[in-house]
């Protein structure tokens, strides 16, 4: 009788248990389900971004810097957009410091403030054709490492087109820098001061390239308001003009 009991008691603990796992792999099989619904769900809302390849990476990148130098020429080009800007305004040529002190005590202020004018001015002018030269740079920026520069600090993509482009750059846009200068006359505001300088005794004279110089102080200016412009893009969403931007930059959110 005992032995029944067992049996019977074996037999209940069996089918107990039977139920017990049946349910609990139900369970899981329905969470399962429930995920992988979820996951579903959120791709096809658009909720989830899908992964991105470096190659769009790179893509997002330069056109970032694109959409930048595009808003960058635009500002620059401006009245007044170096002449006014703290940031990108040209001083009168460091090299010709000393030069500029003793033009000072002559009483000659004046003319040295048209020339400094005339410096800002050509950046301006050139920067009204500067957009195609940056762009083209950048179309052949080499980059490996896209989500290296997609994951740095907020100017990473601008500081990257300086260090790898920027010989190029400057002999690209020399001749555009050149014309500007021509246009605007630089050259007439410099003479008189580099002939009276020149006529005091004991003086080293000076006849600074400034081509060059105008050159470079112009493609830093640029390269200061594009960096302004990737800081937007990494920050605002509203500054995401088109898909690329907004599937590669989003993807950090």
């Amino acid at each position: 009788m005992k032995q029944i009991f067992l049996l019977i008691a074996l037999f209940s603990f069996s089918v107990a248990n039977s139920q017990t796992l049946a349910e609990k792999l139900k369970r899981k099989k329905d969470s399962l389900e429930k995920v992988a619904k979820e996951k579903a769900n959120a791709v096809i809302s658009g909720t989830t971004a899908p992964k991105l390849t470096n190659e769009e990476v790179i893509q997002g990148l330069r056109e970032a810097l694109t959409v930048g130098t595009n808003s960058a020429s635009s500002l620059a080009s401006k009245a007044d957009g170096y002449l006014k800007n703290p940031r990108l305004f040209i001083p009168w040529p460091e090299e010709a410091k000393d030069m500029k002190a003793k033009l000072l005590k002559m009483g000659m202020k004046k003319k040295i403030d048209d020339f400094e004018t005339s410096l800002n001015r050509a950046a301006e002018e050139a920067a009204k054709n500067a957009a195609p030269v940056f762009i083209d740079a950048i179309k052949n920026m080499s980059l490996a490492d896209g989500f290296a520069i997609l994951k740095s600090h907020d100017t990473a993509a601008t500081n990257y087109l300086r260090k790898t482009t920027y010989s190029p750059l400057e002999e690209k846009f020399l001749p555009i820098v050149k014309e500007a200068i021509n246009k605007v006359k630089v050259t007439s505001y410099w003479k008189p001061l580099a002939t009276s300088y020149n006529k005091l005794p004991g003086v080293k004279k000076q006849n600074p390239d400034l081509d060059k110089y105008v050159t470079n102080k112009a493609i830093n200016g640029l390269m200061i308001l594009i960096a302004d412009e990737e800081v937007k893009i990494r920050k605002d969403p509203m500054a995401r003009v088109n898909d690329i931007l907004k599937k590669v930059f989003g993807s950090k959110e």
